[in-house]
């Protein structure tokens, strides 16, 4: 049976080239809409995310997505969050001069540090954007046949530190340990984007097309 995913569009993503990648990896039906039933409907919610946090999260709440997406997780509909779609989901982000987050999962979103170095001192540039490795702090459906330590493809200037959130479920190093990925119950996110992190990304899809939304 051919199953539908919603990619939740409140013009703040890359909805195109996730909606492209979705296909790619195996998707049957994807629909890039900002319908509450469309959404409610659909058998998969991808909630991805670029840009300032107050915006995405004013055009959010504005167009009611954010009750939408609470009753997406009670329904117990497999979410897969993307970049700052996965900081939205936090209590709160230091971007902006301070924004409130959805609260569904504990933790701040801060910005790399001020003249960021790594352990050799080494200048890094913010924002980091590039490829780097994932290390699978946590086995989920989410990273089968994805190697331990994979690259994925980065580009953001604030994260969530790995000492702040109780759901962290892969890191990524850069100069700080942060959040690579998170999950709880029916919901993943990545602060890499799975549609433009090739092979790795791909199957990374793949595996949220066929995921029934547990551990």
């Amino acid at each position: 049976m051919a199953q539908t995913v919603a990619v939740i569009d409140y013009g703040m993503g890359n909805l195109h080239s996730v909606e492209s990648a979705l296909r790619r990896a195996g998707a049957d039906d994807v629909v890039v809409t900002a319908d509450r039933a469309r959404i409610l409907e659909a058998d998969r919610v991808v909630f991805p995310g670029v840009g300032a946090i107050r915006d995405c999260m004013s055009e959010f709440r504005r167009l009611g997505c954010d009750v939408t997406l609470q009753n997406v997780i009670e329904r117990e509909t497999p979410v897969l969050a993307i970049c700052v779609g996965m900081q939205s989901l936090m209590t709160r982000s230091d971007e902006n001069g301070g924004v409130s987050c959805l609260g569904l999962i504990d933790g701040c979103v801060t910005r790399f540090p001020a003249h960021h170095k790594d352990s050799d001192e080494t200048p890094l540039k913010v924002p980091h954007m590039g490829w780097n490795q994932v290390s699978q702090v946590v086995t989920h459906p989410l990273w089968a046949d994805i190697a331990d330590n994979a690259y994925f493809y980065f580009v953001h200037s604030f994260f969530v530190p790995t000492s702040d959130c109780d759901a962290v479920f892969g890191t990524f190093d850069y100069g700080v340990q942060g959040c690579a990925a998170l999950a709880r119950k029916n919901v993943f996110a990545t602060q890499f984007h799975p549609e433009k992190s090739h092979d790795n990304g791909l199957k990374l899809l793949s595996n949220f097309l066929r995921w029934d939304g547990t551990c």
